[in-house]
């Protein structure tokens, strides 16, 4: 089969990026995710604080989310974060929000467009 079909990037990462064991304070700790994609195609690749003008002290309120397409597709995906999102832009790799301005919260999460290959940063401004 394909590439896509085997898995191989998340293998990849599963092998170069080994998760580490924390022990949790209960024994019945629920379930949490910090973030989900919709699509395997799609690689959430970085979550960082925002930091416009090269300080992360610029946007203590903010996180950056860097994702890209990885099997050469032309696809839909939401980003789903359990943290309290108040607003979603696109960003271009310097952090600055782009022309495209603000993108819709919905509950689902953000829906994102990629065309092969293509890189996205989505800035995410947190409630208080």
């Amino acid at each position: 089969g394909s590439f896509q079909d085997a898995g191989v990037i998340r293998r990849a990462y599963d092998l170069n990026f080994p998760l580490h064991v924390v022990p949790a304070s209960c024994a019945q700790c629920p379930a949490w995710s910090a973030f989900s994609v919709s699509s395997p195609a799609i690689v959430l690749e970085a979550v960082k604080q925002a930091s416009p003008g090269g300080r992360a002290e610029d946007r203590p309120d903010a996180l950056l989310v860097r994702l890209y397409e990885a099997h050469g597709s032309t696809i839909d995906a939401w980003l789903h974060t359990s943290f309290p999102v108040r607003e979603a832009m696109l960003c271009d790799l310097l952090e600055q929000p782009t022309a495209q301005g603000r993108l819709p919260l919905e509950p689902q999460g953000v829906r994102l467009s990629f065309t092969p290959f293509r890189v996205l940063s989505v800035l995410l401004v947190l409630r208080q």
